[in-house]
């Protein structure tokens, strides 16, 4: 590897607030946000808003969409115009 054309890569906290979860990965992130964790190191702190532990797909919360409904308000509004013979 070329020497100072690479991005500083370093350990970052990587939290979902949703699920209240945190990961402990490298990164080449930046954040002006820090935290300390148990073991009494220090990271930056990079907050995220989905992730495994809170994603719909993933936790069983997600919902089968029907698209039979948006196919009968259709029929209700414009009626079966101009019908086949």
């Amino acid at each position: 590897m070329k020497p100072g054309i690479h991005p500083d890569y370093h350990p970052v906290v990587f939290q979902d607030f949703s699920a209240a979860d945190a990961v402990l990965a490298c990164s080449t992130i930046t954040s002006a946000k820090t935290i300390e964790r148990s073991d009494g190191s220090t990271y930056p702190l990079a907050a995220i808003d989905v992730s495994a532990w809170s994603h719909p797909c993933w936790t069983g919360a997600h919902r089968i969409v029907d698209t039979a409904g948006p196919v009968e308000k259709f029929h209700r509004g414009y009626g079966q115009r101009g019908g086949r013979k």
